[in-house]
C-alpha cells in the first residue's frame, strides 16, 4: 500500500486503510452523535441557543465529512468495476496503477480518500489521470469547486486577505491568499469565452442605450515590480511589530516630495460599457431592461467592439432601423469610436459634465460661493435644457473678449473660458439637444455608468496603497462584472463542465489554478494590423 505524502492534515494510520464498512459505521455513528447531542443539550440548563448552534455546526460538519468520504469510496468502487485495466485515448495508452491517496478541502473540512491512477504507457513524457476525479470534476487544486467558487466570489468584492479571512469564518480550511489569486487567474482565462457565448436576453425593449466611461486603477511601477520579483534581501528580525515599519523605511528611502500636478498612483485606464434597453409604453419609455456591464483594461476600441457585438445579438444591427443611443462624457476617443461603430446612433454628451464646465466658467466671472455665480449657472442650465447651447457658446465668447488681456488672474480666466467654449464646439452642439431628448424621453446623463464605475472599479481596485498589474487585474475585473451581472453561478457551472470535458477528452489531470495571467484582449483591427 502506498504511504501518503505531505498532506493538509495529519491522518492517523488507521484512517488510511478504512473499508466501506468502516466508513458506513462512522457515518451512522456521526448521525447518532448529532441526535444524542440535540437530546442531551435540550435538557441541559443554562445552554443558550447560540451555544447550541455553534456546537451543532461542529457535529454536523463531522457527519458531513464522513458522508463525503463514504460517497467518494462508493463512487470509486462503482467506477472501478466498469474500468478496464488498460485503456486507449486517441493514440495514447494507459494502464491501471495502484490507488493514490489525497486530501480534499471541502466546505465541511478536509476529507481523505484514495483513487485509482491510470498511468500512461510511453517512452517519452508520460501524463496519467485519475478516473474518479474526471468523473466528479475534481481538480488537483486541493479544494472542492464550491470552496473555490466562494473564495473567488469574495475576492471580487474584498481584498485577497479579507476574502480569505472572511471565508475562514464559514469553512474550516480556507484557501490561502496565493491560492485565491491563482484561482482568479485560472477563472479569468474563461471570461472572454463566457461573454462571447452569452445569448441575447429575453424580453428586450425597443431602444438600446449604451454608455461608455473610464476610470484609472493604480498600477505597479517598474521599480515596484523589480522589488517584488527580485531576490529577497536578508534582514534581521524586527524586535517588535512597532519597529518593523522603522526597519522597512530604512531599507526603502522615502521618495522625494511630488510637485504640484504630479500623479502618484501610475493609473491605467479601464473602459466600462453599460448596456440596457427601454421599452416603449404609450408616450414614455420604461426601463431599464436587461442591464449588462462589461469592463476591461484593454484599449478603448475593444470596449466598442464588445458593444457592437452585443448590440448585434440583441437585434440592433448596423442596418437595423431600431433606435440606439450612445452616451459618453465628452471624451474625444469615445466620440470617435462611437461614430465609427454606431454611425446611425444618437450620440449624447452627458449633461452633468457640461454643467460642471459651466460652473468652472462661472468661477472665472464671479466670486466662488456667491449668489451671482449660482444665478448665472442656473440661467445657463435653463438655456441648456431648452436646447439653446449656441447662446451659451456666444455668451462665453463675449465674456472671454470682455476680460482684459492684462491684470491679475486675467490670463488664466481667458484661457479657461476659451477651453470651455471650445469644449462645447468640439463636442458638437447637436450632441447637446437636451430639449429634444427630454421630449422623446431619452437619456441625457450617464448617471448609471458613473455609479457602475464607482461600484465595479472604484470599490475594488482604487484603494490606497494598492498596486496592480494590468493582466492580473483584468481577470478580477472581468469576474467582478460577471458577478454584478448576476451570472456567477451559471459562469462557474459552465467553467466546471468545460474543464471536466476537456480533462476527459485529453485524459489529463484537471487544474484550475495558475500563476500566469491571460494577455489583455487585443482589438480586432489592431490584431489584423499586426
Amino acid at each position: 500500500m502506498q504511504q501518503p505524502g505531505l498532506t493538509l492534515v495529519r491522518t492517523p494510520p488507521e484512517a488510511v486503510s478504512r473499508s466501506v464498512r468502516d466508513v458506513r459505521r462512522e457515518v451512522r455513528s456521526a448521525a447518532k452523535e448529532v441526535v444524542a447531542f440535540v437530546e442531551r443539550t435540550a435538557r441541559t440548563p443554562d445552554v443558550t441557543f447560540s451555544d447550541f448552534e455553534g456546537e451543532l455546526t461542529t457535529q454536523v460538519f463531522a457527519f458531513a465529512r464522513a458522508a463525503i468520504t463514504l460517497f467518494l469510496i462508493l463512487r470509486e468502487d462503482w467506477l472501478m468495476k466498469r474500468q478496464s485495466a488498460r485503456v486507449e485515448v486517441g493514440d495514447r495508452r494507459f494502464r491501471m496503477a495502484p490507488a493514490i491517496y489525497r486530501n480534499l478541502a471541502t466546505l465541511f473540512g478536509v476529507v481523505r480518500y484514495k483513487r485509482t491512477y491510470m498511468r500512461e504507457v510511453a517512452d517519452g513524457p508520460r501524463h496519467g489521470f485519475f478516473p474518479l476525479d474526471l468523473d466528479l470534476g475534481l481538480t488537483s487544486d486541493r479544494f472542492s469547486w464550491n470552496v473555490v467558487s466562494r473564495a473567488v466570489l469574495l475576492a471580487t468584492k474584498l481584498s485577497f486577505t479579507e476574502a480569505r479571512s472572511t471565508l475562514a469564518k464559514f469553512v474550516p480550511n480556507a484557501p490561502s491568499t496565493e491560492a485565491i489569486e491563482q484561482a482568479v487567474l485560472g477563472l479569468g482565462r474563461h471570461t472572454a469565452e463566457w461573454f462571447e457565448s452569452q445569448p441575447a436576453p429575453d424580453g428586450d425593449g425597443d431602444v438600446l442605450v449604451i454608455m461608455f466611461d473610464g476610470k484609472g486603477a493604480p498600477m505597479a511601477t517598474q521599480t515596484e515590480l523589480e522589488r517584488r520579483r527580485g531576490k529577497r534581501r536578508k534582514r534581521r528580525r524586527a524586535r517588535s511589530p512597532r519597529h518593523r515599519g522603522r526597519e522597512k523605511r530604512k531599507r526603502y528611502p522615502k521618495k522625494p516630495r511630488r510637485k504640484k500636478g504630479d500623479k502618484s498612483k501610475n493609473a491605467k485606464m479601464a473602459t466600462m460599457v453599460v448596456m440596457y434597453t427601454l421599452k416603449r409604453h404609450r408616450d414614455r419609455l420604461e426601463g431599464p431592461l436587461n442591464r449588462r456591464i462589461y469592463a476591461s483594461f484593454a484599449p478603448k476600441r475593444h470596449a466598442f467592439e464588445i458593444a457592437r457585438r452585443e448590440a448585434d445579438k440583441r437585434g440592433f444591427t448596423a442596418n437595423s432601423t431600431k433606435l440606439v443611443q450612445i452616451v459618453t462624457d465628452g471624451d474625444s476617443d469615445l466620440e470617435r469610436y462611437a461614430s465609427e461603430f454606431f454611425p446611425r446612433a444618437i450620440h449624447t454628451t452627458d449633461v452633468i459634465h457640461v454643467i460642471e464646465k459651466l460652473w468652472k466658467a462661472g468661477e472665472c466671472l464671479f466670486r466662488e460661493g456667491t449668489e451671482d455665480l449660482r444665478g448665472w449657472v442656473e440661467a445657463q442650465k435653463g438655456r441648456l435644457y431648452k436646447g439653446n447651447v449656441e447662446d451659451i457658446f456666444l455668451e462665453l465668447i463675449a465674456r472671454h473678449d470682455a476680460i482684459p488681456k492684462t491684470g491679475p488672474g486675467n490670463k488664466g480666466k481667458r484661457k479657461r473660458l476659451h477651453a470651455i467654449s471650445q469644449y462645447l464646439v468640439n463636442r458638437g452642439l447637436q450632441r447637446m439637444n437636451y430639449d429634444e431628448l427630454l421630449e422623446r424621453d431619452l437619456e441625457i446623463s450617464s448617471g448609471m455608468i458613473e455609479g457602475a464605475i464607482k461600484n465595479v472599479i472604484g470599490r475594488r481596485f482604487d484603494h490606497g496603497g494598492s498596486r496592480w498589474i494590468k493582466e492580473r487585474a483584468e481577470a478580477l475585473l472581468q469576474l467582478r462584472c460577471i458577478e454584478i451581472n448576476g451570472d456567477w453561478d451559471r459562469f462557474m457551472t459552465r467553467v466546471h463542465d468545460r474543464i471536466r470535458t476537456q480533462g476527459t477528452d485529453e485524459a489529463a489531470i484537471l487544474r484550475l489554478q495558475t500563476n500566469a495571467a491571460a494577455p489583455l484582449p487585443v482589438p480586432t483591427s489592431l490584431d489584423q494590423a499586426a
